[in-house]
């Protein structure tokens, strides 16, 4: 049997985000997605997910981009001048290693604002992490004992199956460099991940064993969601995409995706491709019905 769980992340972020995952919801094939605490949208989109009993909600932890949902004056090592979170994934880890930054302040935000989603009446089916920060051994372990406390079922696992890179070059040759960079990136994320879907296992916690979406950031069409749909193997698999509309809100923000996420939401939402994963034998489902 073939399962695919199509998890959108960035919920929250902007309200044409959150326009564009729920109608890939209803229309295409999103059957998942991340809430960002600390989005501007986040209200809105809660509100919208109250609609829609069908679409798994987990919670996308942030520590790289806006606003802390824990009173900043609490976890001032983690922000800049402005109040903001401003380190990209290879500082942050820096920090750490170089005691700048205090894993108890991490843990303090990361609670925060997964208490901020169960609050607002989500049954949060999962954890992942904005740039994929849980990856990063201390915060995984840490990540792992708060699903646990908070009874949330399962957390994404960044081991990339297919990196579509071969493809992705043949396909984009200008974006060389871009391809490349993203399948080192994809490269050290498996590395960090050996074993974690076997630590998940040990501890209850659910994944999808096999997962896509590192290397193809920012490429991903109809014509390589198709390939995909078509690789796609035998178990439990999860796509990560970033529809969205673009407005001045999205501008506003740190996000390198702007029209891109267009590309993915007219590919996610198109009728022939909802066909496709018919005729294929494949399921859609989310975390919560692992």
């Amino acid at each position: 049997m073939k399962r695919l769980i199509v998890n959108a992340d960035d919920f929250g972020l902007t309200e044409k985000i959150n326009q564009a995952i729920m109608v890939g919801h209803y229309r295409g094939l999103i059957s998942s997605t991340s809430l960002l605490a600390n989005g501007e949208a986040f209200a809105s989109a809660v509100a919208l997910s109250r609609q829609a009993p069908h679409l798994g909600v987990g919670v996308h932890l942030n520590l790289t981009e806006g606003k802390p949902v824990a009173p900043p004056s609490s976890i001032s090592g983690l922000l800049n001048g402005e109040g903001l979170f401003a380190r990209k994934p290879a500082s942050l880890w820096q920090a750490m290693i170089l005691g700048r930054v205090s894993t108890a302040d991490i843990e303090k935000e990361l609670r925060a604002q997964i208490e901020k989603v169960l609050a607002a009446g989500i049954v949060a089916t999962h954890l992942d992490s904005h740039k994929h920060v849980h990856a990063l051994p201390v915060l995984g372990r840490m990540g792992l004992r708060l699903a646990r406390h908070y009874g949330i079922p399962a957390i994404r696992c960044v081991a990339e199956r297919w990196s579509a890179m071969g493809y992705l070059l043949r396909r984009f040759p200008q974006a060389k460099a871009t391809v490349f960079r993203q399948r080192t990136k994809s490269f050290a994320l498996a590395a960090l991940s050996l074993g974690w879907r076997r630590r998940l296992r040990r501890a209850g916690l659910a994944c999808a064993e096999h997962f896509y979406g590192v290397t193809p950031t920012g490429f991903l069409d109809e014509e390589l969601l198709r390939e995909v749909l078509r690789r796609l193997p035998e178990g439990t698999s999860e796509l990560m995409c970033h529809p969205g509309l673009v407005d001045q809100a999205l501008k506003q923000t740190p996000t390198r995706l702007l029209e891109q996420r267009e590309v993915e939401y007219q590919a996610l939402t198109r009728p022939e491709i909802k066909l496709l994963v018919k005729d294929l034998g494949i399921e859609l489902v989310n975390y919560g019905e692992l």
